[in-house]
């Protein structure tokens, strides 16, 4: 939803609409840069829990900077915008990797149609925000932000194994829940 949402309400920024859309539009190439060094170097459970914590503090600065200060309301835009990206960049390989092959193809199907329900919300929440910015700066920081909480509960993928079946993965959780009880 912020990854759709957010280039469509560079209009409501109160700055140039054309420089703001040039600005999110050069924004993409180094979040995949960032992206492609997060999955190489970093964890992504912590890269995306990062990631999505930067981007909803920047949507809501947006909410929270009066109208007349324009350049820092779209430096704020922006910079969440490229976190976002950034993120959704990881988080479409985290998905992959958190799934045994024999569930995967489901997995990543809901993940795109989770993808599609965000770019359906998005305009909705644009054209209400016409009335009121926090509609949009505001749900889409608070929306954001959640997810990175979501993400805290899942496991960390880099430099372990993908299973095949669901029972191979049941058996890695059981032994690596019987390894951490043990006194």
């Amino acid at each position: 939803m912020v990854y759709f949402g957010m280039p469509l309400n560079v209009g409501s920024l109160g700055s140039n609409l054309y420089l703001s859309v040039t600005y999110n539009a050069l924004a993409e190439l180094p979040s995949a840069v960032l992206a492609w060094l997060l999955i190489s170097r970093a964890n992504r459970r912590s890269s995306v829990i990062a990631l999505t914590a930067a981007a909803a503090a920047c949507s809501l600065a947006c909410v929270a900077i009066p109208r007349g200060a324009a350049a820092a309301r779209m430096a704020a835009e922006v910079l969440s915008f490229f976190a976002a990206c950034t993120a959704f960049d990881v988080m479409l390989i985290y998905s992959t990797e958190l799934f045994p092959t024999s569930v995967r193809n489901s997995a990543v199907g809901l993940v795109r149609q989770a993808l599609v329900l965000g770019g359906v919300a998005a305009p909705v929440l644009i054209a209400l925000a016409r009335e009121r910015s926090f509609w949009s700066f505001g749900v889409f920081g608070i929306a954001i932000g959640c997810s990175g909480l979501f993400i805290a509960c899942l496991p960390e993928t880099k430099g372990k194994s993908m299973s095949d079946t669901m029972e191979e993965e049941e058996r890695k959780e059981d032994t690596t829940d019987s390894n951490t009880y043990v006194v």
